[in-house]
């Protein structure tokens, strides 16, 4: 989508359709006054026959408002003024995001609201208003007939209006960032979205190749079965036995900075199917399944996002990739495993497979000597019953990383909680045949889950983001949320000097 920034008098402005808001109560916002100005109080008018009480995520579309200019008004619910929150403001950008796809106008102009939510500033208003639209107007579409593609006339462009002209320059930033990070969070949610039989540990391999000979500055190198193999990735191979598709492990190197600068690294699970193995899943919501790649799809939403915006740093993301389903020759539990790091692991359960693949491409990733490492997975159901499906569960045994990381969250309202990390729970995974057991068992199942991945991320600073509640949506909205590329792009932005 094409968003571009506007001044002047608002009651002038030529668009298809103006946006102003109105709190409760019928207060007008400072842009629908000079609305309600221009048009000799009809704003006013209008809102006392009781159509709209200003109720967050309310609209109410009025035509040929006298004096203004734009084809059609928008009014937008904001809720209480004196409890204008970023929360509110975000629910309403959702709602009028909807009513304008569905609207058949292609073009609109929001006025962004002053006063601003508590606690917010010019720049992620704008950018928040960005990736909302965005988020609101993504269609999946790729195995849907023409005939089924809905809107059939989408809003293509949206002008930010705002009464300063001196503060063009910060929504001018935000903009730019904020269609980086939507672009990554398309590209996530696109690859999430599409089923197993299509989006195959090859397919993202060759879609990561097809970025590359876009940005000059990105490289990839695919490893096979045999590359794996001859390297030691026995506990990454072990998850692959089960399935006829050939696994992957993905790496692709950004390199925006000079060769002295050691990287930061994205690892991202890359499970395109997960049945479970012989540890069977519930046939229930098994078609779900297919988004237990959404750590590999959000770390390549990243990498899009950095490419996108050139970032002055060195980044590297490495995806295993891989189905787990039963077969002969697939896992079994009691089977033991040695990893790439030489640990042997007892298979307890083979539905516990996300961590066996991370466990070797956290090995893999010491090679590049990277400054911070950041691993995202839908790795546990615990995690969802710990936290529910609004954060992210976080793991560090890192302070500042920690700070970093929930700070990023907060910023782009992608947020996690963090759990801890303490060796207590270390002893979960004692095993009496290897050197550990792949499960804890059910006290603390993301916890646990989590101190086995630090068993292979001695060697850098490390953090672990457990994304199993916030990677997709169940029910009549079901589909990929591309979270967490916003946080992740964010965090890189300020990693790279940017904010």
């Amino acid at each position: 989508m094409e968003f571009k920034i506007k001044t002047g008098e608002l009651a002038a402005q030529k668009t298809p359709c103006l946006v102003v808001g109105v709190f409760e109560k019928r207060r007008l916002t400072e842009s629908a006054e000079r609305l309600d100005a221009a048009s000799n109080g009809r704003l006013s008018a209008l809102l006392k026959k009781g159509d709209l009480s200003g109720g967050v995520g309310q609209t109410l579309l009025l035509y040929d408002l006298p004096g203004i200019t734009a084809e059609r008004v928008l009014l937008l619910g904001l809720g209480k003024r004196n409890e204008f929150t970023r929360a509110n403001y975000r629910q309403a950008l959702s709602a009028v995001a909807s009513v304008l796809q569905q609207s058949g106008a292609e073009g609109a102009t929001l006025a962004l609201p002053t006063p601003l939510p508590r606690g917010l500033d010019l720049y992620t208003a704008a950018r928040d208003a960005v990736l909302m639209v965005e988020e609101r107007c993504y269609r999946y579409t790729r195995t849907k007939s023409e005939d089924k593609q809905e809107p059939k006339r989408p809003l293509k462009r949206l002008n930010l209006w705002i009464a300063a002209r001196g503060e063009s320059a910060s929504v001018e930033l935000a903009i730019h960032h904020g269609q980086a990070m939507a672009e990554g969070i398309r590209l996530a949610r696109e690859l999430g979205n599409l089923p197993g039989n299509l989006c195959t540990p090859t397919y993202l391999a060759e879609q990561t190749q097809v970025m590359a000979k876009e940005f000059p500055k990105l490289s990839v190198e695919v490893l096979d079965e045999s590359q794996m193999q001859a390297l030691g990735m026995g506990a990454l191979l072990s998850v692959a036995r089960g399935s006829r598709q050939p696994p992957r492990l993905i790496v692709a190197q950004y390199h925006g900075a000079d060769t002295e600068t050691k990287p930061l690294a994205l690892i991202g699970k890359g499970l395109t199917f997960d049945a479970g193995g012989i540890s069977l899943k519930q046939a229930a919501d098994m078609d779900e399944m297919k988004f237990d790649m959404a750590g590999g799809a959000a770390v390549l939403g990243a990498m899009r996002a950095a490419c996108l915006l050139e970032l002055p740093l060195n980044l590297v993301v490495i995806i295993p990739a891989t189905e787990n389903l039963p077969d002969g020759a697939a896992n079994k539990p009691g089977d033991i495993v040695t990893s790439l790091s030489g640990q042997t692991i007892e298979i307890l359960n083979t539905d516990a497979e996300g961590r066996l693949i991370l466990a070797d491409a956290l090995t893999y990733c010491e090679r590049f000597e990277p400054e911070t490492v950041i691993d995202l997975a839908t790795l546990t159901g615990s995690c969802v019953i710990a936290l529910g499906k609004h954060p992210a569960g976080l793991f560090t045994n890192d302070e500042r990383l920690a700070t970093e990381l929930t700070a990023a969250g907060e910023a782009t309202w992608d947020r996690v909680w963090r759990l801890p990390l303490w060796e207590d729970y270390q002893e979960q995974l004692n095993s009496n045949f290897a050197d550990m057991a792949n499960i804890g068992g059910r006290e603390g199942g993301a916890i646990t889950a989590a101190c086995f991945l630090a068993r292979f991320a001695k060697k850098y600073r490390w953090a672990h983001l457990d994304i199993a509640g916030v990677a997709w949506l169940s029910g009549k909205d079901k589909g990929a949320t591309g979270r967490p590329v916003a946080l992740l792009t964010h965090w890189l932005l300020t990693r790279a000097g940017a904010l």
